[in-house]
């Protein structure tokens, strides 16, 4: 937001230099990222000078050049060769001198000796357009005769120099987007410092009705998306440049001036805060003016060209037979203010923030209209605004106001009743602040004492300041009033001495597996929480559909439309843009919070209970694993490799195998995976290949392996497991292996769970170490070699206890699995 220095003097007096009010301001939480100084005039006119042209004869080589010499009272005459028609001797002119550079738009022009047809040329003699005080361009400027020679023209045109302070405003500052409501900040600040100042706009006693010619009758049927409508016609405008101070103050702050009545609505919007629009009258078919929705599927086109289609969800605008503006966004093509224009309709209104900005969003369209509208304008000022612009389309359009102004107010938006007690106020400061002091900051700010009490205020908070409605938002008020520097740093040190927590443990345990990811070459990534809708919308996905789907209720856009499911979708994207770049061999992780919605736990007591949070660690492997080596030869990353990093993790956290049970996952976004449990039934991890289907959709074709791990759960199951130092057994194991021929459908893990609860002392290890599938086997049966390691830490086994140990794992493998020794 661009604030002029001089503009806003006009609001409030005081005596800062640009420098301090930048300061000011800055502290007061209106942040200054820039302060500029700026003419009006690009460049300020430097090196341009009042001359008198002394002589002016002919160019020997053109038919329409002269060469002339000037006096710049600077001692021997300048010789300057002209094209211009009205250039004689006599005439008193503007000179650009020698190093005097002129702006084409953003090109720079140095003026340089040079030679025209083969006459040096030492300088220029300008036209209007061509120093950026006018756009004539038919002849040069040719002045008064008593003016002085030697003048700069800034000084001649009085032009002064201006400071631009570009402020920072927070998306809950609606009411800072114009002069007017940052000099009310800075006239709060100024008296909490105890400067004399004042806070004042013009007033609205100018404002008159001339005849009743023509009235405009306006019907809100969309009551929540219009609050208030306010309009007044003006006719016998002559619409044409505006007067050079109003396009001095636009230009300053950026805006390019277009006609005198835009430029008057533009002008209100920067000074007040209140967008406003003005109706070419003869487009208000049947003086009437409807504020509604449109049916679905409305083809409606704005000013710029483009078509758009509107809907339900889109207010607009429209006279008694079609759309003329979306409603506080853009107006539409042949609507607006031109040259031919004789009668104008000015529209003021407050429209649903909410509503512009879905609006905005979905048709990709921004304007200072729908920035402020967006973020709310107070709905008090419309009235106000309204009558300030027809007072000038009177006084610079010679226009006359013919009807009255026609205000639809149907339900008036109420200030907000706020109640602040002295000492929440004092201990959210940190420091007591005089009772005086309070009263008079908030008051200040327009903030109104209903009561008072030995306790604290009741407050009614204008209705401009959407962002202050709780007593904690007036206390930061008045902090950054008073001043955050003012509050003083204790010298003394207050702390509490504290057990380690849950999330303390949990982010020891996240450190803790970050640091063992990257000793085995991974890369750590982060995406965003919010994703894209498409990603669940039309899924077949069993564990992450679109009915347990958290959908944002305003997004920016449909790519960050709902909170993610899963951490699977941000690592693919970051997968995606690696392998564009040629980077194909990948290994990353991710920790971040997942979210999910059961409808069916959702009560009218604890609505918030059908909301789930849970925390996980993503693992991605893709590309090979060995590539490139004269050590190795190439190898590609496998689900193995990946299974192996699971498994680290699980035992690094204490986890031993036997407390662990592996299943094949039912999770579809994979084609081939595990899942980790505990006993109980908890899901620890799953991992897999990602489905082929899911990898299309990201035009990925090698490979990618992923890993879910829950660390709420995780964390959960662990807290318990205290880590404790065991010397190393000084007995020998014993190893034997068993080939058993087993149903195509039963699953190692099967095999170990059975083993690990028929032998829960002496049993260490149980691992399958071939798979056999093919001739000489019975039909649908298969065989494992499964190999089993015994170990008693007290003493060393006989034959006898082992054969005993081994009968009973073939006689429950036998039972429960049909399993036959081969």
């Amino acid at each position: 937001m661009n604030i002029s220095y001089k503009w806003l003097k006009e609001y409030v007096d005081f005596d800062l230099t640009p420098q301090e009010t930048a300061d000011a301001l800055t502290s007061t939480g209106l942040e200054v990222d820039a302060l500029t100084e700026v003419q009006s005039v690009k460049g300020g006119l430097k090196g341009l000078y009042v001359g008198k042209v002394l002589t002016c004869e002919p160019h020997p080589n053109s038919d329409h050049m002269h060469i002339t010499t000037v006096d710049l009272g600077k001692g021997e005459p300048s010789h300057i060769v002209c094209g211009a028609p009205n250039v004689a001797a006599g005439e008193k002119v503007i000179v650009a001198d020698l190093g005097c550079v002129l702006y084409d738009g953003d090109q720079e022009v140095t003026i340089k000796k040079a030679k025209l047809r083969g006459v040096e040329s030492c300088g220029m003699i300008c036209a209007e357009d061509e120093i950026g005080v006018g756009t004539d361009h038919s002849g040069i400027i040719i002045l008064p005769d008593d003016v002085k020679v030697g003048t700069p023209a800034a000084e001649y045109y009085h032009l002064e120099s201006d400071w631009i302070i570009e402020i920072d405003v927070t998306a809950n500052r609606g009411d800072a987007l114009s002069h007017y409501g940052v000099a009310r900040d800075l006239y709060a600040w100024l008296k909490q410092k105890g400067l004399q100042t004042s806070l004042h706009r013009p007033d609205c006693d100018a404002f008159h009705v001339d005849n009743q010619d023509m009235p405009i009758d306006v019907e809100i049927q969309n009551t929540e998306a219009c609050k208030r409508y306010a309009c007044i016609s003006i006719t016998d405008c002559d619409v044409k440049e505006s007067p050079k101070w109003l396009q001095d103050k636009l230009r300053v702050i950026g805006l390019r001036p277009i006609n005198n009545i835009v430029d008057i609505t533009n002008y209100i919007m920067m000074a007040y805060g209140q967008p406003m629009h003005c109706f070419d009258a003869d487009m208000v078919k049947g003086h009437k003016i409807v504020v509604r929705t449109q049916p679905e599927g409305t083809k409606f086109v704005t000013l710029d060209g483009v078509e758009h289609t509107l809907g339900t969800h889109d207010l607009s605008i429209c006279n008694a037979d079609e759309s003329m503006c979306i409603a506080g966004i853009f107006g539409g093509k042949g609507s607006g203010t031109y040259d031919t224009t004789r009668n104008v309709v000015l529209e003021s209104a407050y429209f649903h923030p909410t509503w512009i900005r879905k609006s905005a969003r979905r048709h990709g369209l921004s304007t200072d209209a729908s920035y402020r509208f967006e973020r709310g304008i107070d709905p008090n000022g419309v009235i106000y605004a309204l009558k300030q612009a027809a007072i000038l389309c009177q006084q610079l359009a010679g226009g006359k106001v013919s009807m009255s102004i026609k205000d639809v107010y149907p339900e008036p938006i109420k200030d907000f009743d706020v109640r602040l007690d002295y000492e929440y106020c004092d201990r959210l400061i940190g420091k007591q602040l005089e009772r005086t002091t309070i009263k008079n900051i908030v008051t200040s700010l327009e903030m109104k004492i209903k009561a008072e009490d030995a306790e604290g205020l009741d407050l009614t908070v204008p209705a401009y300041r959407v962002d202050v409605q709780r007593s904690c938002d007036v206390v930061e008020d008045i902090l950054r009033i008073y001043g955050y520097n003012n509050v003083e740093i204790p010298l003394t040190l207050k702390s509490s001495l504290n057990i380690q927590g849950e999330e303390d443990q949990k982010a020891d345990l996240e450190n803790h597996v970050a640091e063992l990811l990257v000793g085995c070459g991974f890369f750590e990534i982060m995406n965003n929480s919010l994703t894209k809708m498409t990603y669940y919308q039309d899924s077949q996905l069993n564990k992450y559909s679109w009915d347990t789907t958290i959908k944002v209720m305003n997004p920016l856009s449909s790519d960050l439309g709902v909170m993610r499911q899963t951490l699977l979708f941000g690592g693919l994207e970051s997968i995606v843009r690696n392998v564009h770049r040629k980077n194909l061999n990948l290994k990353f992780f991710e920790v971040g919070n997942c979210y999910q919605f059961h409808a069916e736990k959702k009560t009218p007591e604890h609505p918030i209970k059908a909301y789930n949070q849970s925390h996980h660690l993503g693992l991605w492997v893709t590309g090979k694993r060995v590539e490139g080596s004269w050590t190795h030869p190439d190898e590609n990353s496998s689900f193995f490799e990946l299974k192996a990093y699971v498994e680290n993790i699980l035992r690094v956290c204490g986890l031993k195998s036997n407390t662990v049970v592996v299943k094949k996952s039912d999770n579809n976004i994979f084609s081939d995976g595990l899942s980790y449990e505990t006993h109980q039934g908890a899901l620890l991890a799953e991992m897999g290949i990602v489905d082929p289907k899911i990898k299309k959709t990201f035009g990925l074709d090698q490979d990618v392996f992923f890993a879910d791990i829950n660390v709420t759960d995780l964390a959960r199951t662990i807290r318990k497991i205290k880590f404790e130092f065991k010397e190393v057994s000084k007995y020998p194991a014993v190893s034997r292996d068993l080939a058993l021929l087993i149903d195509k459908n039963v699953e190692f893990s099967q095999i170990e769970q059975i083993a690990r609860k028929t032998e829960k002392k002496l049993l260490k290890k149980v691992e399958l170490f071939d798979v056999y599938e093919g001739k000489n086997l019975p039909a649908g049966k298969k065989s494992y070699a499964v190999n089993f390691i015994l170990q008693d830490d007290s003493k060393t086994l006989t034959d006898k206890s082992i054969d005993a140990v081994m009968k009973k794992l073939i006689h429950q493998l036998t039972t429960q699995l049909n399993a036959e020794l081969r």
